[in-house]
């Protein structure tokens, strides 16, 4: 019972540091792309050999 003084208030900071990085980056707008998804999926051109 002695560990979970330890666990539990790790637990809470490594929940709260994850927290904090998700709210940074959609704050920070890295998963906007409102056309990048709907404009690749019609589109007739494949990527199957990238330029190098």
């Amino acid at each position: 019972m002695e560990v979970l003084a330890y666990l539990i208030p790790i637990s809470l900071l490594l929940g709260g540091v994850g927290l904090f990085a998700f709210i940074y980056t959609v704050r920070s707008n890295q998963y906007d792309d409102p056309e990048g998804d709907a404009r690749r999926i019609l589109s007739d051109e494949w990527d199957d050999k990238p330029k190098p």
